[in-house]
């Protein structure tokens, strides 16, 4: 049996493609203004297969976040389908079965009832819909985690929209164009937090 999981980590099962960049920003900000650890696959590092990584991150997380709303395949006969968020999604449900106790799952959607169409096996599963937009994921965030202190939607999407704004540089100083790289994950986590206590510092009541 693993350690019990962290109380305030989030597993954020999402793609990682451009056209994602700013609700993956959102989930960032927001969970931390929410006092919440996002962690995200691309952190892991190390020598063993990637899978048992990934699902020895989701065992040590209390909480985790599966936004399929990205999972269509592309008419492009390149493209290939996106396996990865579904088999992640399958493996935390088989886990949080285990141990109901040590784990919940979450999952997010652009649209209503098209999880019905896209996984009907997850039929009876309230998705918590973003309409595919920052606002959407902050406001959504804060319907998914109570807690005593909460920000204002208006509020965390000031610390999005500063955070945002500093990613160009952020991928200029880790030298890379991928925003979900370790590096940058953890250089927009530090932001995120380094806002989060100013704003509470200089208006505790917020």
């Amino acid at each position: 049996m693993p350690p019990p999981p962290d109380p305030s980590a989030v597993f954020l099962n999402i793609p990682y493609d451009e056209e994602f960049q700013s609700l993956y920003i959102a989930y960032i900000v927001g969970l931390i203004q929410l006092g919440l650890a996002p962690r995200l696959a691309s952190e892991i590092v190390g020598g063993d297969r990637r899978l048992d990584k990934i699902f020895k991150l989701i065992q040590s997380c209390r909480y985790s976040i599966h936004d399929l709303s990205h999972v269509e395949v592309s008419v492009s006969p390149a493209a290939v389908p996106r396996f990865n968020m579904p088999l992640e999604l399958g493996m935390t449900i088989t886990w949080q079965n285990l141990h109901p106790s040590r784990h919940s799952w979450f999952v997010w959607e652009s649209e209503p009832h098209r999880i019905q169409r896209s996984a009907s096996d997850l039929n009876g599963t309230d998705a918590n819909i973003h309409n595919g937009t920052p606002e959407g994921v902050l406001s959504e965030l804060l319907n998914a985690f109570r807690r005593d202190r909460i920000p204002s939607v208006p509020r965390m999407l000031e610390v999005y929209h500063f955070v945002e704004g500093n990613l160009t540089a952020i991928l200029h100083r880790n030298g890379t164009h991928n925003p979900y790289s370790r590096s940058v994950f953890m250089e927009l986590c530090w932001l995120s937090k380094m806002l989060t206590d100013l704003f509470r510092y200089t208006n505790p009541a917020v």
